[in-house]
Formats: structure tokens, sequence, C-alpha cells
């Protein structure tokens, strides 16, 4: 395991969740536990004009794990729950006790975490950004669960999760404009957050782009998010010319993780931002499967592949992989 992997879990701590089968070793070194959750994939699939694929179903789909091939548990398309794709999973994934398999991981709809950035490089533009937002609020349908946080060097959280959009807006309204920013702290309290909750999950954030307080790496945001199984959208009102560190950051983030990274400088593209990922929400299969065994404890390489006519067809867009989480380390008495 790498150090900054180490430096991620040690600094938030990790929910003992579904536990994979753990060896004990026999010698006098150190054991290690690694628990292994069910792995969720938010996965879009894209013709060749960007226009999203519909109707398909769990045949047409091929994951990998550390190019082991994966059976999947449940699979679910838009804002439908999923359903279990072996009926004999089904009292695994809705009869037991353990989170990881807990019903409201069946739920329709989405976990929507919108975090906006207040700091003083939004001065010109807050108004605007403000409403941008709260369209895109009101826009998204039933189903989804919203929350609402706010950022300049600390984070605010106007609204929990919640499917009441009053709530939201009202939490919209009631930001101001604040100190320097610290987006990437921001993201991981944010991924913190949206980690404690079962489903789908997806991060929007709405950012002038730079970060000049943040204590933490874009880098290890990214890992978190993709062992989270989070995907992160970002909308920056910089063009991508003018500040092209963040740009890099930006688009690394968003692909890795699943998700997509806007350019929008003025209120029109914003708003089509905004419609897009609304619009990609709305199109994502989930896709999950319990890993089968793997000794290995670092980073694992997700592939989703399509089957058949379609696979030369159609792109896939998903997280890269993802991390298993460290529960503990036990240490035999001599």
């Amino acid at each position: 395991m790498t150090k900054r992997s180490l430096t991620i879990f040690g600094i938030f701590g990790l929910l003992v969740l579904a536990k994979a089968p753990a060896q004990e070793d026999q010698s006098n070194k150190p054991v290690v536990h690694v628990d292994v959750n069910l792995v969720l994939l938010n996965v879009a699939v894209t013709d060749s004009q960007g226009h999203y694929v519909t109707g398909l179903r769990p045949s047409d789909f091929a994951v990998f794990e550390d190019n082991v091939p994966q059976k999947l548990a449940t699979f679910g398309e838009g804002d439908a729950p999923q359903q279990p794709v072996d009926p004999s999973l089904e009292a695994k994934l809705v009869g037991t006790t353990e989170p990881a398999a807990h019903s409201e991981s069946l739920l329709a709809g989405a976990n929507v975490f919108i975090l906006f950035d207040t700091s003083n490089y939004m001065y010109r533009s807050f108004a605007i950004a403000q409403d941008a937002i709260a369209e895109f609020a009101r826009s998204l349908d039933s189903p989804e669960r919203l929350a609402f946080y706010s950022y300049s060097r600390d984070l605010y959280r106007a609204a929990t999760l919640t499917s009441d959009r009053t709530q939201i807006l009202r939490g919209v309204r009631s930001t101001v404009a604040g100190d320097n920013p610290a987006l990437y702290n921001a993201l991981l309290l944010t991924l913190k957050d949206a980690g404690q909750y079962s489903g789908r999950k997806v991060v929007v954030v709405f950012s002038n782009g730079p970060d000049t307080a943040s204590m933490v790496a874009p880098e290890d945001i990214s890992e978190l998010a993709q062992s989270e199984g989070i995907p992160i959208y970002v909308i920056s009102t910089n063009e991508a010319k003018q500040d092209p560190i963040s740009t890099t950051v930006f688009q690394r983030m968003t692909q890795a993780t699943g998700g997509e990274v806007y350019f929008a400088k003025s209120w029109k593209r914003q708003q089509q931002a905004f419609a897009s990922i609304r619009e990609d929400i709305g199109h994502l299969y989930s896709l999950s499967y319990y890993p089968k065994n793997n000794p290995n404890r670092g980073w694992r390489v997700i592939k989703v592949r399509l089957t058949g006519p379609p696979a030369k067809k159609y792109h896939v867009r998903t997280r890269s992989g993802y991390r298993p989480r460290l529960a503990r380390i036990t240490v035999p008495t001599p």
C-alpha cells in the first residue's frame, strides 16, 4: 500500500462493512485484514455522437477486476431501482444486516451532493451562480435526493441530504461570498459524508477553479472518490486556457471517477452544463458485484466492456478502479 493511501485512510477512518475472507498469517508478521464492499459502478454508455444508449441488459456488460471477470449482483438503468441479476443473491442483498448489502442499495434515484464555490474568486458571478444551481436543483426528478454544501476556506453544510427541494433552495439563497478557496479540503469532507449513504452517489462541483488554501492533494481526492464509487462532475466558470493547472486537475479527476468537466464562462453555458449533468445522472446504468477472491490489497483496476454487437459501436465511461479498505492490522503476541 502506498504512503498516500495510508495518509488518506488514516485521516478519515473507514467504516467496517462487508468483510471478505482473510487468511491468517502464521508467521510473526502483522496480519492485514481487508474489507471489500459490494462494488457499485455508475456506467454511462454513449454512441459516436454522444447520445445516450438505453435499453441495454445485464448480459450486454462484462465487468473485470484486475482482469478477472466478475458476476453482476444487481443491475439498473436511469432512475429505476436496481434489481438482483441472480435470484439466488436476492436474500443476500436485502435479507442481511450488512450495511453494504442493505436494501437501501436498491433504492431508485441517486444521492446528489452539490458543492458551491463561495470564495472571493466568485464575487463577480455570485448571484448568477446561485440562480444556475437553484434551477438545477428544481430540474432534478423526484427520485433524486439532494444535499447542498458551500465552501471557501471552510465547508458549510447548508442542507443535508433530503428529498425536499425547498430546503435545498433555501440553502442556496443563504450562501454568502467568503474567504480564499479550499476546494480539495471541501471535496474530501463532502466525499466522506456521501460515503455514509448506500446506493448511487454523485458529487457536482460549481467552482471558479483555483484552490489556494487546501492541505489535501487533488490526487488523494481522486483516489478516494474512486474507492467510494462516487463520480465527480465539475462546472468551472473559468475558461480552460486561463487556469491550466485547475483545468488539468479537473479533467483528470472527472475522467478517473466516471464524471465530466464543463468549462462554462457564460450564464447560458452554465445552464447547458447543468442540463448535461442532469441528463447524465438520469441515464447512468447501475451495476454491482461482489469481488471474487483477490489477494491484491492495493489498487484494483476495473474495466467495463460491452459484449456482442454493441461492443464496437458504443463508448463506456465509469471509474477506473478502487482501493479496498484497510480494516485493521493485527500484531501477533510473541
